[in-house]
């Protein structure tokens, strides 16, 4: 049975709004303190901010590269990871190249995650790739996933929470079934409760991306 601990544990505490100051950023690190989450997802410019708030806590510090559209060059997001690991980022979720994906031009988009994955590697950081599910067709979800296996990233994700849509369980399912189990997948993107939660779970997510994390534990903790 998964505790409240547990879930906390699976849960990216995300605050990735454009408008987000230092005071929030430190108001998230509390909080993600305070309930044991496993990492605090947020912009690069409040990596430093964060890793020095997050310090000697188990609490890791996540970050997105090319978000959240993904349009930028291999080496730019490459960079931009580099950077963000220097200041202290334990995690890169990367935007992959969507429309690359969309005019099946494979090489590209492989070169553009294995470009963040070497940066991830040589820094020490897992690497996260973020597909955008609700922009693609099933067959174009299944080509990106097997694309970001390929390219030896660590985790496969849903969706920005930026775009038309976000996490569906029906995607989880798909994405598991595709990665298989060597590979991390987070769901990410309009998951609000602890049911929500607990549906991309039992469909194959071994992390969640939430800023609703401390709801949903608190929800976990009142059916203790």
């Amino acid at each position: 049975m998964r505790t409240a601990y547990d879930l906390a544990r699976m849960i990216d505490l995300t605050l990735l709004k454009p408008d987000a100051t230092p005071e929030q950023i430190r108001k998230l690190c509390e909080d993600a303190r305070e309930y044991g989450f496993v990492a605090v997802c947020i912009n690069p410019t409040h990596v430093k901010l964060a890793a020095e708030l997050l310090m000697g806590s188990p609490v890791k510090v996540d970050t997105v590269v090319g978000f959240p559209l993904g349009a930028t060059l291999p080496e730019v997001k490459a960079y931009e990871a580099s950077l963000a690991i220097r200041d202290g980022a334990e995690e890169i979720d990367m935007v992959i190249n969507i429309g690359a994906l969309k005019a099946g031009d494979y090489d590209l988009v492989r070169g553009d995650i294995e470009a963040v994955v070497e940066a991830c590697r040589q820094g020490g950081a897992l690497c996260k790739v973020i597909i955008e599910a609700p922009l693609l067709t099933e067959e174009e979800k299944i080509k990106a996933c097997e694309l970001a296996k390929e390219a030896g990233a660590d985790f496969v994700k849903t969706a920005t929470g930026f775009g038309p849509g976000g996490a569906t369980a029906e995607d989880v399912a798909l994405m598991r079934r595709v990665v298989g189990e060597g590979m991390g997948i987070k769901a990410a993107g309009g998951i609000r409760s602890l049911k929500d939660a607990k549906a991309m779970i039992e469909a194959g997510a071994t992390r969640i991306g939430a800023s609703a994390g401390v709801k949903i534990v608190q929800e976990a903790l009142a059916e203790m």
